[in-house]
C-alpha cells in the first residue's frame, strides 16, 4: 500500500472519478444501504475496470438503522442480510478490510454488554463465513463507546485473525472517557485500520488531523510496529488535503516512511459518512 486510503461514499464517485484516477487513490468506498439496493454487479465491474491503475481498497459497510448485536431476532437477521450483501462487491473488488459499526451504545443495552455479545456473536459468526472465503478482514470500528471494553470481549470471543478493530480517532475524542494508552493497551493487538480525522470534542466535526485536540504522535507512536491501514475521513477538500500531508510530517509516524509517498497531493475530494 503506497498511499493512504481515503473515504469516498460510492454516491459520490461519479463526482470524482476523474480526480481519483488523477491521483491514483486507494478508496474506501462505504455503500450506504440505498446505494445497495440500486447497485449491480456491472456497475462495480465496470468502476474497476476505469480505475485501471490497480488501487487498493476496503469497503465501508452500511450502518444506519442496522443493529449486529440486536436482541430482537428479526432486526438481526435484516442486519446479517445486509452485511451478508456487501461481499458480493467484495467479491469483485477484493478489499483490505471490510468496516462495520459495532452498534453498542451503553445507554441502549443499559450497560449490559452480555446481551449485546450474545447478538453480535450470531451476526459476526455469519458474516465471517463470507469474510474468510474471501481472505478479507472485518474491522469493528469504534462509535460510541466510551471505553474499549466491549470491543476486547468481542474480539477475545470471536478470535480470528479475519477479525478486528478499525479505531476510529474522532469517534474516541468525542466519546471516551478513559486515556487513549488504555485503549492501545487493551486494542492494539487486534488493529487492523485507523480511521484518522479530528475534532474539538463537541461534534463529530470530521477535520482534518492537527486542526483539533487528538493526540496523534501519541497514536502514532503506540502502533508503529503495527501494519495498518490508514484512512482518512475529511469532510471537506481542504481537511482531506491537509491530513494526507500532515500524516507525512509527524515524527512518530512510520507509515511513509515505510511506504512510498503519494507522488501527487490530495486535493479537491469530499468525503462524507
Amino acid at each position: 500500500m503506497k498511499n493512504p486510503h481515503v473515504h469516498v461514499p460510492y454516491s459520490r464517485i461519479e463526482d470524482y472519478l476523474g480526480f481519483i484516477k488523477q491521483n491514483r487513490i486507494n478508496p474506501e468506498l462505504y455503500f450506504c444501504s440505498c446505494s445497495l439496493d440500486h447497485i449491480t454487479v456491472s456497475d462495480i465491474r465496470t468502476l474497476k475496470e476505469r480505475l485501471d491503475y490497480n488501487p487498493s481498497f476496503s469497503i465501508h459497510a452500511p450502518f444506519m438503522d442496522l443493529s449486529p448485536g440486536a436482541v430482537d431476532e428479526k432486526i438481526r437477521a435484516i442486519t446479517i442480510d445486509r452485511f451478508l450483501s456487501v461481499f458480493d462487491i467484495a467479491e469483485i473488488l477484493l478489499p483490505k478490510t471490510i468496516v462495520f459499526h459495532s452498534g453498542y451504545e451503553k445507554w441502549k443495552y443499559a450497560r449490559r454488554i452480555d446481551l449485546w455479545l450474545e447478538g453480535s456473536l450470531i451476526t459476526w459468526s455469519a458474516v465471517l463465513e463470507r469474510a474468510k472465503a474471501l481472505n478479507v478482514r472485518i474491522a469493528i470500528e469504534n462509535i460510541f463507546e466510551d471505553d474499549p471494553e466491549n470491543l476486547r470481549i468481542l474480539m477475545e470471543n470471536i478470535n480470528s485473525e479475519y477479525f478486528g478493530i478499525c479505531f476510529d480517532t474522532g469517534h474516541f475524542n468525542i466519546f471516551s472517557s478513559i486515556p487513549l494508552g488504555e485503549w492501545i493497551g487493551q486494542l492494539k493487538p487486534y488493529m487492523v485500520e485507523l480511521h484518522l480525522h479530528d475534532n474539538h470534542k463537541t461534534s463529530d466535526a470530521h477535520i482534518a488531523i492537527g486542526e483539533g485536540t487528538f493526540d496523534f504522535n501519541a497514536l502514532f507512536a503506540a502502533v508503529k510496529d503495527k501494519d495498518l491501514i490508514y484512512t482518512i475521513e475529511g469532510h471537506t477538500p481542504d481537511d482531506v488535503m491537509k491530513s494526507i500531508e500532515r500524516l507525512k510530517d509527524y515524527p512518530e509516524n512510520t507509515f511513509f516512511q515505510n511506504n512510498a509517498r503519494p507522488e501527487n497531493p490530495l486535493d479537491n475530494l469530499f468525503c462524507r459518512d
